[in-house]
């Protein structure tokens, strides 16, 4: 009965890192994002002349934001579905 205990705690434990990896993630995807695209915007207005540049960087840099959120992503759910923390109880 102990042991069964024990897999609902690390399992309980798992599952708010989860929701705080994805959270916390998504919270600071967004803030990025929104900060790039107002830069991107005060320099578009600065010097109008550079927007094809910058736009061709912000979409990298967006991607590249948005890639390391769907890596923690990617983290939370080999966790949640492959939980390798359970596999000291099996």
């Amino acid at each position: 009965m102990e042991n069964l205990a024990l897999i609902a705690q690390v399992q309980s434990y798992t599952a708010i890192a989860l929701g705080l990896i994805i959270g916390l993630g998504a919270i600071g995807a967004c803030i990025g994002i929104g900060i790039m695209g107002s830069k991107f915007l005060e320099a578009a207005a600065r010097q109008p002349e550079l927007i094809p540049t910058l736009q061709t960087r912000m979409f990298l840099l967006a991607g590249l934001i948005d890639a390391a959120f769907l890596i923690g992503v990617a983290l939370a759910m080999f966790f949640a579905f492959a939980n390798p923390l359970l596999a000291r109880f099996g």
